[in-house]
């Protein structure tokens, strides 16, 4: 057989051997095989790293801040950092300090630095254990914010590729910043701030040059080096990294001589992201947060809630919950108290405590305490008469009445005769507002006071007039906004903006204003709720020259202690009361007392607004059709002698403060005898609150001892169980005042 020439020059060419029986080949293919190997290696890795748009993040991921409206914080959970600062706000020995301890060549790699792992390796062979290490800070950032601290070969590549993506996105300045906001440095400290405080005791730019180089040397192994627990391995760090600071040319040898000779002048505090602000707020907050985001972010991302709460405002609204309970809650039997102000404006929340001590006891009593209320419940029942074209002179006769069997009375059993609506809400009598209920009827009123803000549940019984439903203070407060703002509502709400780790809005708040009232109908009511304030319930409430507009309100036996009060940029409510429904010794104008005290420094800043002048009454037309109920069977009783001359009594004592002993020698055993629950004690009970009622407006409303007589809806502070409220649809007692009560303090 020949072969052919071509052949035979080819063989020759490779010395007579097949391609694949050659080292060059099998060594070519073997480098290309390693390059698409480590390309696709590569390419498997990016796959499993965070995106582009993360690689901005400056949160650890299972974080929370919450915020106060002027961006102080309240409170943070997880591996938090309490204080974020800028670059430019750190010392800057400080930043160097931590470039020489962890990355000295931080300013020309990007992202790995080769020759510090050289160097690394070299200086803790030599050394006989890990006295530097590798890592870039860069690399250390990637750890703290994307991954695990779990030692394995796949985590290093990732932290290579995710590093070296990191110097591409971010400037060598922004990854600074982060880093030294978010490393961990031991003691609960995140960050050079919180460790300034943890071991020092101050801020970043009050530390010297060798507490500077303490804190850059625990960035390592905090826990072995950290000054209050290892002292003297923390000296010994703190003068590597002067020397190296040294080296660095950042500081002189005698500025390194200097910081050598200082001792460690530890002053260790707790760090300042375990310490927690409006405790009750804060816990509200973290309640609402899944209305807005997912379970799956809440567990895993880190988050930043910025809030509507005034600070200040909120400071406020503490001490003058704190100074009732102290003072009034002794002598009255109450132990418990919440408060909250909003601007119904735009529904935030602007200060919020739900009780005494948040340390002892969380249940927040402004969000959670489902309790009755009373007579501020009547401002519906009102508002819908109103809103159906009742004129506030339109009059009902207060006296004996009973409807399918319920038997509402006046909290002093005295019945006045004819009286128009505006004053019985002023005296808040309870009959009329039970006629006034039966007029109107229960859809309109139970929707009306929906619309309004009111969440719960409200049952139609005619004990609904006076408030024995029960709800909560914050949507009873928002509610009343709803007067304060023209009959718009919008939905309270306690945060204004969520940020996300890498700083971006993910939810803000954008709650919209709903008709629920219309705008005269509000305003004739709040011309109604000012004259409670001004000749009422609710005189303790008034702020000199300043208008306000509110309502008291007392449950049965003084269990609760409401007051609700407005002026045109703030609606804030007060409730007092026990736990354990204990009934009180006190009165609603304790509740509208303490008000005040938060109102009267609440709004010293605040610009003195009037509310909308009353509309003309003549030729309205209603907005709501009243769905008047018809009872089953209605008994009207008539007002007996004694009563006809009670009632010319009260009248007269309109005129003149001078009736109080007149009436307290009175006797009413004939009302007694016709009313069919009447029994002997109460015949002998004491009524002389309700004719002091009469002549509040006279009286002074920074007086304490007489601003609580002026409450007709609810009795005057006393040492008995058998309290009551005028609120409740039952009989009352007033027994005489103790000599406890004599000696009680008047402010």
């Amino acid at each position: 057989m020949k072969i052919l020439p071509s052949r035979m020059k080819a063989n020759q060419a490779t010395g007579g051997k097949p391609l694949y029986r050659r080292l060059w080949f099998w060594a070519g293919l073997g480098v290309g095989s390693g390059i698409v190997a480590f390309i696709y290696g590569i390419s498997v890795i990016d796959r499993t790293l965070p995106n582009q748009t993360e690689l901005n993040a400056v949160l650890r991921e299972q974080t929370l801040t919450i915020k106060a409206a002027d961006g102080t914080i309240l409170q943070q959970q997880g591996e938090a950092t309490r204080e974020q600062l800028k670059l430019e706000q750190i010392p800057d020995n400080l930043k160097k300090a931590f470039i020489a301890s962890e990355d000295r060549r931080f300013q020309q790699h990007n992202g790995v630095d080769p020759q510090g792992i050289v160097r690394a390796g070299l200086n803790n062979l030599r050394s006989q254990g890990v006295v530097e290490g590798g890592s870039t800070i860069t690399q250390q950032l990637t750890r703290i914010l994307f991954l695990k601290q779990e030692q394995t070969i796949w985590r290093k590549l990732k932290e290579v590729r995710l590093a070296q993506k990191m110097e591409h996105e971010l400037t060598k300045d922004q990854i600074l910043e982060r880093y030294l906001n978010l490393v961990y440095l031991g003691g609960g400290a995140y960050g050079v701030a919180d460790a300034a405080w943890v071991y020092f005791s101050k801020s970043p730019d009050q530390l010297t040059l060798a507490e500077m180089a303490t804190i850059a040397g625990l960035a390592p192994a905090p826990s072995l080096y950290a000054p209050d627990k290892n002292p003297e391995a923390a000296m010994r760090r703190r003068n590597l990294v002067l020397q190296r600071m040294q080296e660095d040319k950042v500081i002189t040898p005698e500025q390194r001589q200097a910081a050598l000779q200082e001792p460690l002048n530890l002053k260790s505090s707790l760090p300042k992201r375990v310490q927690v602000e409006s405790p009750y707020f804060t816990s509200y907050i973290q309640k609402e947060l899944p209305k807005y985001v997912s379970a799956k972010v809440l567990a895993s991302d880190g988050l930043v809630v910025e809030t509507t709460l005034n600070p200040a405002w909120q400071k406020v609204a503490e001490e003058a919950v704190a100074k009732t309970l102290r003072n009034q809650g002794r002598w009255e039997n109450f132990k418990q108290a919440s408060m909250v102000a909003i601007d119904p404006r735009n529904g935030e929340i602007k200060a919020m405590v739900g009780g005494k001590d948040f340390s002892k006891n969380q249940f927040n009593r402004a969000t959670q305490a489902q309790r009755q209320p009373g007579s501020t419940f009547k401002g519906f029942v009102y508002a819908t008469a109103i809103a159906s074209g009742k004129s506030p002179y339109d009059a009902y006769q207060d006296a004996p009445f009973v409807v399918d069997g319920y038997e509402p009375k006046n909290y002093s059993e005295r019945f006045r005769g004819s009286m128009n609506i505006r004053d019985a809400l002023t005296r808040s009598i309870n009959i009329i507002a039970v006629k006034t209920l039966i007029d109107v009827g229960f859809t309109p009123t139970i929707k009306l006071a929906h619309d309004m803000g009111i969440k719960s549940e409200l049952k139609p019984t005619y004990s609904l007039a006076l408030g024995s439903n029960e709800v909560n203070l914050l949507e009873l407060t928002s509610a009343y906004g709803s007067f304060a703002t023209q009959g718009l509502h919008i939905e309270p709400h306690g945060i204004t903006r969520i940020l996300n780790r890498q700083g971006k809005v993910i939810w803000s708040a954008n709650f919209k204003s709903k008709r629920a009232l219309d705008a005269d109908s509000a305003a004739i009511m709040t011309w109604m709720l000012r004259n409670v304030v001004e000749a009422g319930t609710g005189a303790p409430a008034q702020l000199g020259n300043r208008p306000v507009a509110g309502k008291t309100g007392t449950s049965d036996e003084a269990r609760d202690l409401w007051f609700i009060g407005y002026i045109p940029q703030m609606v804030t409510g007060v409730w007092l009361g026990n736990d354990d429904n204990r009934p009180t010794y006190g009165s609603s104008g304790s509740a509208a007392y303490t008000w005040r005290e938060f109102m009267k420094k609440a709004v010293e800043e605040m610009p003195v607004e009037k509310f909308p002048k009353r509309p003309k009454l003549e030729g309205r037309k209603g907005t709501i059709k009243a769905q008047s109920i018809k009872p089953k069977q209605i008994l009207n009783r008539s007002i007996s002698s004694n009563d006809d001359s009670e009632r010319e009594s009260a009248r007269n004592s309109e005129e003149s403060g001078s009736s109080r002993r007149r009436r307290r020698r009175r006797s009413y055993s004939q009302e007694e005898q016709q009313s069919g629950n009447s029994t002997p004690r109460r015949r002998r009970r004491d009524r002389s609150q309700e004719s002091t009622s009469s002549n509040s407006s006279s009286e002074s409303s920074t007086s304490r001892r007489r601003s609580r007589r002026v409450e007709s809806d609810s009795p005057p502070p006393r040492r008995t169980r058998r309290a009551f409220s005028g609120d409740n649809s039952s009989g009352s007692s007033s027994p005489q005042p103790s000599w406890r009560d004599r000696l009680r303090p008047s402010n």
